[in-house]
């Protein structure tokens, strides 16, 4: 028998009823107190810190402003970025060199690897610059040839190993033993599948390292990696114990002669700050650029 329009007609009343029983039964999203009440403290609380910083007398905000940029700071302040940059180079090579041993197939190397690591995660930062800059004390010449055998040549250490070396070579080593763990990190965080694909498909070793693995990894490696550079920036104030006049060296000797500790303290914090944020903003893009189609990367 034919359906007449009556019957037709009829489910759709029962579709609107059902619509308007969702929406009778929608509860509204209740009350968090718990948000206002923490809202309200923290707000509180900053309001107590701006309150102590513009209304303290002993910050001396004007002494502040007088030594931010003063040709002293400027200079030991050009040889922490100096620094910086030139020892974010070779540690992004030599974590390069360490997750390598550390993944090789060759138990010898991933032995170097593993005692390297170890070695660098004991000793203090402070204690490797101090041993490094005073290597003289217990190697005063560096032989060059075969152990156990007379060296064709010498070289003076103290000559070798001057404030700049000390500092460059002693943050190399230290940035790249975390590096090469990141770095590795990185690479196991993609399945073993897709290189098993990748070489079933003809490609080398390293062309699937560099072509399937690598972009994947990079992902993963940039957030680690960018707080590893920003800790170097900030790890360079170490090298004042070898006498390398950088940022928080400079700012040690005027307050030593003009006992203003306090307010060129600031000075200090404020470009370590500026700075900090000038590489927060670029780890920021970068995480954009390389993370495009995962989820929370556009936040």
């Amino acid at each position: 028998m034919a359906p007449t329009s009556e019957s037709t007609a009829a489910p759709a009343p029962a579709v609107g009823a059902a619509a308007g029983a969702r929406r009778e039964y929608r509860f509204a999203r209740p009350v968090r107190w718990s948000w206002w009440i923490s809202g309200a403290i923290s707000v509180l609380v900053l309001l107590g810190v701006v309150d102590f910083l513009v209304n303290g007398r002993n910050w001396q905000w004007d002494v502040v402003a007088e030594y931010l940029f003063h040709p002293d700071i400027l200079v030991g302040l050009g040889n922490t970025i100096v620094l910086t940059v030139t020892c974010a180079i070779t540690g992004l090579l030599m974590g390069g060199v360490v997750a390598y041993l550390r993944m090789s197939s060759n138990p010898v190397f991933r032995a170097i690897g593993a005692v390297y690591i170890w070695l660098i995660r004991a000793i203090p930062a402070l204690v490797l610059l101090l041993f490094i800059f005073f290597l003289a004390a217990l190697l005063p010449q560096i032989p060059i040839g075969l152990p156990f055998l007379p060296p064709f040549a010498s070289l003076p250490t103290n000559t070798l190993i001057s404030q700049s070396t000390a500092a460059i070579l002693g943050l190399t080593l230290i940035q790249g033993a975390y590096i090469g763990e990141i770095y590795r990190g990185g690479i196991l965080s993609v399945p073993r599948g897709q290189l098993e694909a990748a070489r079933s498909m003809g490609m080398t070793h390293w062309q699937a390292m560099r072509r399937i693995i690598a972009p994947q990894s990079i992902r993963v490696v940039i957030p680690p990696l960018g707080n590893e550079m920003i800790t170097l920036f900030k790890n360079t104030s170490l090298v004042f114990v070898i006498g390398y006049t950088e940022l928080l060296t400079t700012v040690q000797l005027i307050y030593g002669e003009t006992y203003q500790t306090i307010p060129l303290l600031v000075v200090a914090c404020i470009w370590y700050l500026a700075l900090t944020s000038i590489a927060m903003l670029g780890q920021r893009q970068l995480e954009k650029r390389f993370g495009k189609g995962f989820r929370g990367v556009d936040d």
